[in-house]
């Protein structure tokens, strides 16, 4: 149960830019030359496609963003449940048996016993050398001897949950689409599975969506009894550190672009519409903060925040905290060193759109330089933002890594990719090799980035004039 909502800052910034998106997507709905691109995203096989997974990672994602102190079980003779000092969010409840199922050391996926052998102590005080039962994977079977036949069994179970599930989705997806079409369920039905009748590729959206639903229940029902990736070195669940690792992704992602975008939208405005000594200062600005090599910048910077937390540790009430706050100042850094680029897009295309004619006659007619700059050089460049900020997504996101690689990423406390990648460059120097570190974060990053990519070409294709004038 909730006893206490804690808000973090990047919490707080995460749901400030949801709602943002969610007014620019009003916006762009009523504006034509913004709603006509999207249609093309979304009547995209390879858009829809890439959303549906998308739309998953971002759902846990908000859901670990919802942090509160939980009530802690009352002490004998206590009259009520007290508020604990530990700080937890909504995702972490939800999958509170992957959190807190701890095993002593590492174990393969899908064991049952540690991976390393250690002195085993029998009852008739001799003493052995043999692999250790786990703790919790496994513990419910009698025998070690069947968990072929029961691993098999629970993904049957998974996979046919999953698809009872699918079914349920697809048939109500299905019974919207035919109310609004005001036609009848079959009628509806034979449309889309025969993708006629619609320009949205919704086949492939339920498609898709089967897919990683009936993989979800799999995943489930196996991680409920088993260490579906194995454990890590002090027996944490690689699964659900592979989950958890998620938020910081989207938080990096996502919040640079936060930081990132004010500055480059309005120096390269600024720069290419008055032109000038402004033009000169702000190519002097980002031609010097080119020069200093990012990652010094990254690792002056966060040296120095520690050395600040290191001072005021009692300005900290929790690691959770001060974990947030270098994830914060990490999105920071990373927005200061990254809007360089689209500064020098932007600079260019207002230079071209102030000479066009509709500017040159609103100037000529007395309207302040604000108001031209608001009602027709801002529109005409918010399709550069938006393929820069879907581009640099996937960027941001593997530069994370590279930074927690090199330790001077988010927090070692924290659950990410590159702190995962990290661990294992030892792991993976060990006998016998320990590789399911490794190889869990490889996958959830690959598909993350993967899926960012190939929405960002949508995108970039549908919003670049010169390519749909080609077309």
């Amino acid at each position: 149960m909730i006893s206490h909502l804690v808000i973090l800052l990047t919490d707080a910034l995460i749901f400030l830019l949801l709602l943002l998106s969610i007014v620019f997507g009003i916006y762009a709905s009523r504006r034509a030359h913004l709603r006509r691109p999207w249609g093309l995203v979304v009547r995209s096989r390879v858009g829809v496609g890439s959303m549906v997974v998308l739309a998953f990672y971002l759902v846990v994602g908000l859901l670990d963003s919802i942090h509160f102190h939980p009530l802690s079980q009352p002490a004998d003779g206590a009259a009520e449940q007290t508020r604990s000092t530990e700080v937890i969010s909504l995702f972490d409840s939800m999958v509170s048996g992957l959190r807190t199922r701890q095993e002593k050391t590492y174990s393969a996926p899908l064991a049952t016993h540690l991976y390393a052998k250690e002195s085993i102590e029998l009852a008739d005080g001799s003493t052995i050398r043999d692999f250790p039962r786990l703790q919790h994977a496994g513990v419910h079977l009698p025998d070690p001897a069947q968990k072929t036949a029961d691993i098999l069994k629970l993904s049957a179970i998974g996979i046919l949950k999953g698809i009872a599930v699918s079914v349920v989705a697809v048939n109500t997806l299905i019974m919207l689409l035919a109310v609004k079409a005001r036609s009848n369920f079959g009628e509806q039905a034979r449309r889309v599975l025969l993708a006629t009748g619609s320009e949205i590729p919704w086949r492939v959206v339920l498609v898709v969506l089967s897919s990683m639903l009936v993989l979800i229940f799999w995943s489930a029902e196996l991680a409920a009894n088993y260490h579906l990736l194995g454990t890590d070195k002090v027996g944490e669940d690689v699964f659900y550190q592979a989950l958890k690792s998620i938020r910081t992704g989207l938080v990096i992602g996502t919040l640079t672009t936060l930081v990132m975008l004010p500055a480059a939208v309005m120096l390269g405005i600024m720069a290419g519409y008055f032109r000038g000594w402004v033009d000169d200062l702000i190519q002097y600005i980002y031609t010097t903060l080119n020069s200093i090599p990012g990652v010094l910048l990254i690792a002056a910077a966060i040296l120095m925040l520690q050395i600040y937390m290191s001072n005021h540790a009692e300005e900290f009430n929790s690691l959770v905290e001060r974990a947030d706050l270098r994830l914060l100042f990490l999105c920071i850094i990373l927005g200061v060193t990254s809007w360089t680029g689209l500064c020098r897009l932007l600079r260019g295309e207002s230079m071209k759109l102030r000479e066009v004619d509709y500017v040159q006659a609103a100037t000529a007619f007395g309207v302040s330089h604000l108001q031209i700059i608001g009602r027709h050089i801002l529109p005409n460049v918010l399709h550069i933002v938006l393929i820069a900020v879907v581009l640099d997504f996937s960027g941001l996101v593997l530069a994370e890594a590279v930074l927690s690689y090199v330790n001077i990423g988010v927090d070692p406390t924290m659950n990410s990719w590159g702190n995962m990648i990290n661990s294992a460059r030892l792991e993976m120097a060990r006998e016998p090799i320990v590789w399911w570190s490794l190889a869990a974060a490889m996958i959830f990053m690959f598909t993350l980035v993967l899926s960012a990519n190939l929405f960002s070409d949508v995108v970039r294709d549908a919003f670049d004039p010169r390519l749909r004038s080609s077309r």
